[in-house]
């Protein structure tokens, strides 16, 4: 891995501009800000309000393995590389090489900042065997060794490591106690912001149980196994002249490093995101009154095993990608190469997403962390690489106390909605339901909740999508059957039979079977229609035949009429003409 690049910014002396997520206290406004210098170690700037006090000790104490020493390294790589404020280690165990072989892995290169004169790195070897305690005996010596390191290079900063071993030889506590106060002032004359590292004791912070009084910060680590499961914690016991986060803190040590996550937020008061963002299903969407669900809300998708959960939240991510949004994906049952090859069976090509650098997978088993770990991952993860929409698939595989899985869900959620971040959480119920044993109510955290559920029916299973709720907007109500293939993911329109919400064959039997009836009906409609019509062409015949006889008769009788009036005429013209011819002849 390489080396991480120097930030721009340098170190203030006043606390960060980003305040610790998870404490709602803050430095009283107006009250004079006391000099801090920041580690760069991520998350512990933010719950310090700063860093370590500037020109003083801190303690930073705890069990073996815990990561003391790694801490004090990281203070001063950030300090030499990204403050320009060089740095002395002096060791009284690991030698040189070795403390360099350990923290190489990192991409710390202690060599290169030594030879750069940004660093000075001096083991001073102290064995029990070799050392007689008298009442002259002071740190004179060390204090000489240390000046001259501390002036080569102009240092500002120092790291004792450990300090239990400095003074292991020796059992008069009042030389102890006298000694670590002479070194804890020499510290502060020279205005050296200084590690002190300590092993934790029985029943006090140290085994001295002195360093803890003397120094104006103590920061205690742990590492603590629960369940077989290891988790690494961080508390700031106190600080002097400044307010702090009182919480315990779960940290990271891992190839980038060592990371502090403040993830124990309850507050509320975050902005809302705006605008709405497509599934990437046609259907889906058209379900939704506003096309799509609000930016910035968690919505949930549960269902049994094979519903295709894991299928949908890869559309809304294909979506946003398609968008040139970022993604990221935690995954707890596959790895990301297998989601996207899976996905490609429905159209979708996500590794092209991942290439692109849009799209990221996080894929790591439940059982890799604790509760608090896999969440101080995602915060770690997700301020690095900033992206608007985030899967965690499934939810249900985080297992733990049902009273710890809450809060974890809850912080969770709060942490990507103060970021405006889209939150999709898949959860496989063998019964489609959400809720554990225990009834931790995820449900009620979550703003929209799909609900998948496989239909048996007919000999065979058919996949149906309901939305259960979706806060700010209208949805439908109903029941609709969706289909994965090549082509992606279809919503078929909801039927209803007579028995209720079909699906499968059965929804095309009875569509089958209703579209023969409406034929059947079609057709006897058009043979009724063409009876009536054969019907009213037959009258019209009969009516056309009797019209054609009435208007013959009529013709006939006119015909008739017509000549009984002419051979009246007739007949009157000759009795006229007989009657004239009488009257001649007379």
């Amino acid at each position: 891995m390489a080396a991480k690049s120097p930030a721009s910014s340098q170190a203030s002396e006043s606390p960060t501009s980003e305040s610790p997520a998870s404490e709602s206290a803050s430095p009283p406004a107006g009250a004079p800000a006391l000099a801090k210098v920041a580690t760069g170690i991520d998350g512990f700037d933010a719950i310090t309000f700063g860093g370590l006090p500037k020109g003083r000790p801190s303690l930073i104490c705890g069990a073996a393995g815990c990561g003391k020493t790694l801490f004090a390294t990281t203070f001063l790589v950030n300090g030499a590389t990204r403050f320009g404020e060089p740095g002395v280690f002096m060791s009284f165990e690991e030698r040189a090489e070795d403390l360099v072989a350990n923290v190489a892995s990192l991409g710390y290169d202690l060599d290169g900042l030594v030879a750069q004169g940004k660093l000075a790195i001096d083991h001073v070897r102290v064995e029990r065997s070799e050392i007689e305690e008298t009442g002259e005996y002071d740190l004179e010596g060390l204090f000489i060794r240390l000046g001259f390191a501390v002036d080569s290079i102009g240092a500002k900063r120092v790291v004792l490591d450990t300090i239990e071993t400095l003074f292991a030889g020796f059992s008069d506590e009042t030389v102890l106690r006298a000694e670590l106060r002479r070194l804890f002032g020499w510290i502060k004359d020279r205005g050296l912001t200084a590690i002190i590292t300590g092993e934790r004791g029985d029943g006090q912070l140290t085994r001295q149980g002195m360093e803890e009084y003397v120094s104006d910060c103590v920061v205690l680590l742990d590492n603590r196994v629960e369940d077989q499961v290891t988790t690494r914690r961080l508390r700031v016991v106190k600080y002097r002249g400044s307010a702090h986060g009182t919480n315990e803190y779960p940290f990271l040590i891992d190839a980038e490093g060592i990371s502090v996550l403040p993830v124990t937020s309850a507050d509320l008061d975050y902005r809302i995101a705006e605008g709405v963002i497509s599934t990437g299903i046609a259907g889906l969407d058209a379900m939704l009154e506003p096309g799509g669900f609000h930016r910035g809300t968690s919505i949930l998708i549960s269902g049994e095993a094979g519903t295709g959960k894991t299928m949908i939240s890869s559309s809304m991510i294909d979506a946003a990608c398609t968008r040139g949004e970022r993604c990221m994906a935690f995954v707890f049952e596959e790895s990301g190469q297998q989601i996207a090859r899976n996905a490609r069976s429905i159209g979708l090509h996500l590794a092209r997403h991942v290439e692109a650098g849009l799209l990221r997978f996080e894929a790591a088993r439940p059982s890799l962390y604790g509760l608090e770990m896999h969440l101080a991952r995602m915060h770690r993860d997700i301020d690095r690489f900033q992206p608007s929409l985030v899967v965690i698939d499934p939810l249900s595989a985080l297992r733990g106390p049902a009273v710890e899985l809450q809060a974890t869900m809850l912080r969770m959620i709060d942490m990507l909605k103060s970021r405006g971040i889209t939150a999709v959480f898949t959860s496989l119920r063998e019964d489609g339901e959400i809720d554990h044993e225990a009834a931790i109510g995820v449900s009620s955290l979550m703003d929209a909740w799909i609900k998948l559920l496989n239909v048996e029916t007919n000999g065979e299973r058919s996949r149906t999508l309901y939305v259960i709720k979706a806060r700010g907007m209208r949805h439908s109500n109903q029941v609709r059957e969706f289909t994965l293939s090549s082509e992606g993911i279809a919503l078929i329109d909801a039927y209803i039979g007579p028995a209720g919400v079909l699906t499968g064959t059965a929804r095309m039997v009875q569509e089958a079977e209703e579209a023969a009836a409406a034929l059947r009906r079609e057709q006897e409609n058009r043979r009724r229609q063409r009876e009536a019509l054969r019907r009213r062409q037959s009258l019209e015949r009969q009516i056309d035949e009797l019209r054609a006889t009435l208007e013959a008769v009529e013709e006939e009788e006119a015909v008739l009429l017509n000549e009984d009036a002419m051979r009246e005429a007739a007949l009157t013209s000759e009795r006229y003409d007989r009657a004239a011819r009488r009257g001649g002849t007379q």
